[in-house]
C-alpha cells in the first residue's frame, strides 16, 4: 500500500479516544454483525446515526493529528484514504486505489512573532515568488485613520529609507497589487504583506489577488485589515512562507462488490478531501462517513448489480479526482455504469433536504440531467414521502463530483443539505432553523468540525442513501429497463419496505 500503515497505527489511539466520547457510537442491534441486510427494513435498522458519527469522529481525529486538515496533498488526506481502505478491505470489498496526477499548492504561512505571537489566515497572490522569510516588518506609507485613504506602495518614493531585507507591509488602495509588489521588490524587501484597506465593510477581510502580468521573485501574501493593524506595531517581526506548487500523485478509493452484474454497475460517491482551512467533517466527512456505514452494512448482501463505492480526492481543487477517474475509463467501461449517486454535505446544521433536480421540474438554473436522472430523483422522493419528510429540488450546478458523470451522459442524482447559501423564511417554516443564515456557517472554515452537524438531517439522509443504494443494487429497471429482483420493483404507491424472498 502506498500510504505508510504506521501512520494509521499512530492514529488508532487518537481515534479510539475520540470515539469514546461519541454518544451511541455503536451501530444497530447485535444481529447487524451477522445477518444479511437484503431488505430495506433490515438495512435501515442497521445503518445508524451512531455508526455514521463513528466515522466522522475518526476523520476528526485524523485531522487533529495532521494540522487540523484533510486536504488533498497533505498527510491528513493520506490518512483518510488509508482509513477508508482499511474499513472497506475488512468489510470484504474489492478495494483499489485509483491514482491521478495532482498539482498541490502548499498553504502560505503568515505569522507574527513579536511583539505578539499570532498566526493569521493568509494566501499567496497569483504571480508570487517563493521563499521562507523571517524578518522585521516595515510599514510602507499606510493609513489606519478613517477614512483610510491609501496609496501605500504605489510610488517608489514610498520606500525611501526602506531597510533592505525587511518584510514590506503595504495597504490596499489606489494602484494595482502588481505595482505595490514591484516597488517593494525593487526596494530590497524580502517579502510583501498586502493587507486590506479597511475603508469599507467590504474591505475588511483577508484580501488575496493577482500580481499578473508581473511575476515576483519574493513571496507576496495577503492579510485582513485587522491583521495589518497588528503587524504595523513597532517592533514587529514576522514569518512568511510561500512554497512552490508540487506535481504529485493522489488517489481515489474505489470499493466494489464481489458479486453483481459487471455490465450493470451502480456507483455511489462522496469526496473525501477537506479544504486547507479546516477538517471538513460536514464537507464532506458527512457524505464519506455515510458511504462507509452503508457499504459496511451491505457487505453481506448479494446484489443483482455490481455496486461500486467511490471516495474522491481533490474535489475541493476542482473535481480533480472524479474527473480523472471518469476520463480514464474506456467507452466500454463508461457504458457499464448505469447510474451515479452523489452525496456531498448531508448533515448541514441549518439544513434543507435538497434532492438533485434530475428532471428540472423547478425550471431553475441548469436543465435536466441525462435520461434516467429524473427517475433517480423520484427514488429519493419516494423515500422522503414514505417517512413524511419534506424535500426540495436543487440544481446540478456542476460544483460536486456528479459533474464528470453528467458530462458523459451517465444518469445521476443525490442529496445535499446546503453550503454557503442563505436559508429563507419560507424554508424555515418547513424545516426549522434560522432565516438569513448560511445552511452551514462553517462551510470551508476551521469550525467545520465534529460539532458542526445536525443529527436529525444526517440520520434521515443516511437512511435515504441506504435506501437508494440498495434499491439500485437490486433493480435499475426505472433507469435502464434492465430486469432486477422482483421485490425491488418500484411502486410509487408503496413505502419501499417490501421484504425480499428470492
Amino acid at each position: 500500500m502506498f500510504i505508510k500503515s504506521i501512520r494509521i497505527l499512530s492514529l488508532l489511539a487518537v481515534i479510539a479516544s475520540t470515539l469514546a466520547f461519541v454518544p451511541g457510537a455503536m451501530a444497530g442491534p447485535a444481529a447487524c454483525d451477522t445477518r444479511v441486510n437484503n431488505t430495506f427494513a433490515k438495512l435501515l435498522e442497521c445503518v445508524t446515526l451512531g455508526g455514521v458519527r463513528e466515522h466522522q469522529a475518526a476523520f476528526q481525529a485524523i485531522a487533529d493529528a495532521n494540522g487540523g486538515i484533510r486536504a488533498s496533498g497533505t498527510p491528513g488526506y493520506d490518512a483518510s484514504v488509508q482509513y477508508v481502505v482499511n474499513r472497506m478491505t475488512a468489510a470484504g470489498y474489492n478495494v483499489t486505489l485509483n491514482a491521478f496526477p495532482f498539482v498541490y499548492v502548499p498553504p502560505a504561512v503568515l505569522q507574527q512573532l513579536t511583539p505578539i505571537s499570532a498566526t493569521y489566515e493568509t494566501g499567496a497572490f497569483t504571480g508570487t515568488g517563493y521563499g521562507d522569510v523571517t524578518a522585521a516588518v516595515t510599514a510602507v506609507d499606510i493609513n489606519l485613520v478613517p477614512p483610510r485613504a491609501s496609496n501605500s506602495g504605489c510610488e517608489a518614493a514610498d520606500f525611501a529609507g526602506f531597510p533592505a531585507g525587511n518584510i514590506a507591509l503595504i495597504q490596499r488602495g489606489t494602484c494595482t497589487f502588481a505595482l505595490k509588489a514591484q516597488n517593494a521588490q525593487a526596494a530590497g524587501a524580502s517579502a510583501v504583506i498586502i493587507f486590506n484597506q479597511g475603508n469599507t465593510p467590504q474591505r475588511e477581510d483577508l484580501i488575496v489577488g493577482t500580481l499578473l502580468p508581473f511575476i515576483a521573485s519574493i513571496p507576496v501574501v495577503g492579510g485582513s485589515f485587522a491583521n495589518g493593524v497588528a503587524l504595523s506595531q513597532a517592533g514587529t517581526t514576522a514569518h512568511v512562507r510561500v512554497d512552490p506548487a508540487q506535481d504529485i500523485i493522489q488517489y481515489n478509493v474505489i470499493a466494489e462488490s464481489k458479486q453483481g452484474d459487471p455490465n450493470n454497475v451502480v456507483m455511489a460517491g462522496a469526496h473525501l478531501d477537506s479544504v486547507q482551512r479546516g477538517p471538513g467533517i460536514n464537507d464532506n466527512g458527512s457524505g464519506s462517513a455515510v458511504l462507509i456505514e452503508v457499504a459496511e452494512q451491505m457487505a453481506k448482501v448479494k446484489p443483482r448489480n455490481k455496486v461500486r463505492f467511490a471516495w474522491w480526492g481533490a474535489e475541493e481543487a476542482g473535481l480533480v479526482g472524479s474527473t480523472a477517474y471518469v476520463n480514464g475509463l474506456s467507452a466500454a467501461e463508461l457504458a457499464r455504469i448505469t447510474l451515479y449517486l452523489n452525496f456531498d454535505m448531508v448533515g448541514s446544521p441549518n439544513h434543507v433536504f435538497f434532492i438533485y433536480d434530475g428532471d428540472d421540474s423547478d425550471a431553475q438554473g441548469a436543465g435536466p440531467g441525462p435520461s434516467g436522472s429524473a427517475e433517480i430523483e423520484k427514488t429519493f422522493e419516494r423515500y422522503f414521502n414514505s417517512v413524511g419528510v419534506p424535500f426540495k429540488g436543487t440544481d446540478f450546478s456542476g460544483r460536486s463530483d456528479y459533474g464528470p458523470f453528467i458530462a458523459n451522459n451517465i444518469p445521476s442524482g443525490g442529496l445535499f443539505t446546503g453550503a454557503e447559501g442563505i436559508k429563507t423564511a419560507q424554508e424555515v417554516a418547513i424545516w426549522g432553523g434560522v432565516a438569513g443564515q448560511q445552511y452551514d456557517q462553517c462551510y470551508h472554515l476551521a469550525c467545520d468540525t465534529y460539532a458542526n452537524n445536525n443529527d436529525y438531517a444526517l440520520d434521515v439522509n443516511s437512511d435515504a442513501i441506504a435506501y437508494s443504494v440498495l434499491q439500485y443494487a437490486m433493480n435499475t429497471a426505472d433507469v435502464n429497463g434492465q430486469k432486477g429482483k422482483g421485490n425491488f420493483q418500484l411502486d410509487p404507491g408503496n413505502s419501499g419496505q417490501h421484504e425480499e424472498t428470492e
